[in-house]
């Protein structure tokens, strides 16, 4: 199944090839599973969470079932083996973009933002739990003013960094990453850059252009002062994409053209060594770009160089299919695996279509594609796509703020990633479940800290399904409706 999408989340041009998920803003119902309390299952029941494409259940809490001795499997028999354990999980989540944390502090009460962070980073009664966030280094397209860290005027250049400053960060951005570190000590932060400051490039501005060769160094070191600034700030940085979408030069907002022979020559020579020589363990993650051009970041890592320094890849939604990633990660197991950005939108507006395609992609997908973490675009937008400056005019957030009253909506990113935030905790591993069967697609974990199992089974058939699951001589059976989604969890063994 394939939906259309933009050619990126933040770029205004539409291939219509490019495959794509629509995210619809639905506010959550009272008792719909958000403030459901998960409780620790004994060792035959089983828990589960449903959510409907007709809307009907939204992460809603079933009432407990229980393995069943002598329970023959059906011909649909969905059997999870935590003795196959593949990647270990970092989490899941979304970017904390500038747009989305001006909404917070702007246009939010305070209890409304606390009660919001709570329920997106919290992993008490009403949390969803998002383990992973990312940032950007300084505009993207959902900013209100385009700008760097360390912005000069035409022709004017500063080679030792001696205007660079966070300053831009204070207001909105820091207050609100250091909220969610609060609630969530476990988070990860990696963050990204649209661009490098102007003055730095080809086209002495923050839109379009190439790095010039003779500022890798300063720009490698103008990241690593991000880095430090940024941890001085309590904001640790554990992971760089060494630029956001490097194959695309948008006409109207931030954006870097950065060639694979080039990322390999700035990480391989400048940024990699940099990091190294200073001690730090933040991590480089190359392309952060699409699934359709596998031959860029496989490119880099052919680098004998910059390969050393590389520790991942990262991939968007926007083009391709989600078996590139499979394909990097056979080429090079060593190298870990990301999915770092997909948005949804008003472009593909039925659930029945939408809802499916995220679980195929995305949350099961991308993680049965080696996935560590899996991050949506922005976190929070406003009832009319923005604010932005720029790029993408229809692009939703994982939940909408109501930039007069500052009440939630949470869309449909948000029920889709919390199948999986909400119930696999950061340090779990993938275990073995079947791929695909009769119209079923499943991805499996096994929680680090207790043991427990989380299945999520995605039907995206226009007939509802009848299964087993099974772990071992253990037996459930289970209905589940067209264009449905349930998450299991059960003590494991």
């Amino acid at each position: 199944m394939s939906l259309l999408f933009p050619a990126s989340s933040s770029s205004s041009s539409r291939p219509g090839f490019v495959s794509a998920v629509l995210m619809l803003a639905v506010c959550i119902g009272a008792g719909a599973g958000a403030g459901v309390a998960q409780a620790a299952p004994d060792a035959g029941s089983v828990s589960s969470w449903q959510t409907r494409a007709d809307r009907s259940r939204l992460l809603a809490r079933e009432p407990d079932r229980r393995f069943k001795p002598g329970q023959k499997a059906l011909p649909l028999h969905i059997e999870v083996d935590s003795s196959q354990r593949f990647q270990t999980m970092e989490g899941f989540g979304a970017s904390l973009t500038d747009a989305s944390v001006w909404l917070m502090q702007q246009r939010m009460s305070e209890t409304q933002r606390k009660a919001l962070l709570e329920e997106l980073f919290g992993r008490g009664p009403g949390g969803i739990g998002f383990d992973l966030t990312r940032l950007t280094i300084g505009a993207s397209d959902f900013s209100r003013s385009h700008y760097s860290y360390l912005d000069l005027p035409p022709g004017q250049t500063d080679m030792a960094l001696k205007a660079f400053s966070i300053e831009a960060a204070r207001a909105e951005l820091l207050p609100v990453v250091k909220s969610a570190l609060a609630i969530n000590p476990r988070l990860q932060v990696m963050a990204s850059p649209w661009s490098a400051p102007g003055w730095m490039k080809q086209t002495d501005s923050l839109i379009k252009g190439r790095l010039k060769p003779e500022m890798y160094g300063v720009f490698s070191e103008y990241l690593v002062r991000y880095v430090d600034a940024f941890a001085a700030e309590g904001v640790p940085i554990f992971a760089l994409t060494v630029q956001n979408e490097p194959h695309f030069e948008p006409p109207d907002y931030p954006g870097m053209r950065v060639d694979p022979a080039e990322r390999a020559a700035l990480v391989g020579l400048h940024l990699g060594p940099l990091l190294a020589q200073r001690g730090l363990k933040t991590q480089l993650i190359d392309w952060d770009h699409n699934w359709d051009e596998l031959k860029s970041p496989l490119a880099v890592l052919a680098d004998p160089v910059a390969r050393r320094y590389v520790a991942g890849v990262g991939w968007h939604c926007y083009a391709g299919d989600v078996q590139a990633q499979t394909v990097v990660h056979e080429a090079h197991p060593d190298k870990d695996t990301w999915f770092t950005e997909c948005s949804g939108g008003e472009w593909a507006p039925e659930w029945h279509k939408t809802l499916p395609w995220m679980m195929s992609n995305l949350v099961i997908g991308s993680t049965r594609g080696w996935a560590k973490g899996v991050l949506m675009w922005n976190m929070a937008l406003d009832e009319n796509h923005g604010p932005h400056l720029g790029g993408c005019k229809d692009c939703r957030g994982v939940v909408t703020i109501d930039s007069k009253t500052g009440e939630v909506t949470r869309n449909i990113e948000y029920y889709a990633l919390a199948h999986a935030s909400k119930f696999v905790r950061r340090g779990a591993q993938r275990i073995a479940s079947p791929t695909q069967l009769g119209g079923l697609e499943t991805v499996a974990f096994r929680n680090a800290d207790d043991g427990s199992i989380a299945l999520i089974v995605s039907n995206g058939e226009a007939q509802s399904r009848r299964f087993t699951v099974g772990q071992g001589a253990r037996r459930l059976a289970y209905t589940l409706p067209k264009h449905s989604v349930v998450t299991f969890t059960w003590a494991g063994q």
